[in-house]
């Protein structure tokens, strides 16, 4: 049996870490295929480097529709959240319009689960400096949602991928709790790696929780029409 006979994701990641492709793989249903890229161009997580990251990704876009991928993921969050609610819809419109494959931005598979889940007014998380928070609350402001907070956890760039999942967990359930509760908990950042906890923060704190890594893969399937099943990973994902 061939690969990819479900469909085709050409993924194009901002940065050269590991783990989240990995993750990702491992959690994707059999015969889905996946063309992995990498722009490289955020390296230290600045906002030159996260504005840059744009112009890569459409080279890389056109690449991945010359291919043949059914979808074409941009990995990332802050290059597009940077722009502005309106600028980035405009960005993908126009990258699909151009290359005539279908474009899923991160941002646009954390705004669907936010709708799914009911998810109105959220604490969010990042590992990204206060004045770059502000503008990504701003764009999420912008896109009709209330941000309770956008706080970042304190680590460098380099190690947001190396803080232990039960430090996010405790790191989550202290910005919910200082804000007096929310809708839900948002964490923003591909480096992040939730997964084990999810489950867990949604029970202790009765909301859901929107991660990138689960947000991603529901987005995908529905566009790939593929049905999957998944126990324990949050309640996204156990979704119908």
């Amino acid at each position: 049996m061939s690969y990819g006979w479900r469909g085709i994701i050409g993924m194009i990641s901002p940065t050269y870490r590991v783990g989240g492709l990995e993750e990702f793989v491992r959690l994707l249903p059999e015969g889905i295929g996946v063309i992995p890229l990498y722009g490289g161009a955020v390296r230290s997580g600045t906002e030159a480097e996260l504005r840059r990251a744009l112009e890569v990704a459409e080279e890389k876009v056109a690449l991945l529709a010359d291919l043949g991928a059914d979808l074409i993921t941009v990995d990332g969050a802050p290059p597009l959240l940077l722009q502005g609610y309106q600028a980035a819809t405009q960005v993908v419109e126009r990258l699909e319009a151009k290359y005539g494959k279908p474009v899923l931005a991160t941002h646009q598979g954390q705004i669907e689960a936010f709708q799914e889940l009911g998810i109105r007014r959220f604490a969010g998380i990042t590992y990204f400096p206060t004045d770059l928070n502000r503008k990504f609350a701003q764009f999420f402001e912008e896109a009709g949602y209330q941000v309770a907070a956008m706080e970042g956890y304190p680590t460098a760039f380099t190690d947001a991928g190396k803080i232990p999942a039960e430090e996010i967990y405790a790191f989550a359930k202290r910005v919910f709790r200082q804000v007096g509760g929310a809708d839900g908990i948002y964490m923003m950042g591909g480096a992040w790696h939730p997964l084990p906890i999810i489950a867990m923060l949604e029970r202790d704190l009765g909301v859901p929780v929107v991660a990138s890594p689960p947000a991603k893969l529901r987005a995908v399937l529905k566009r790939l029409k593929v049905k999957h099943t998944y126990h324990g990973c949050g309640r996204l994902l156990e979704m119908p």
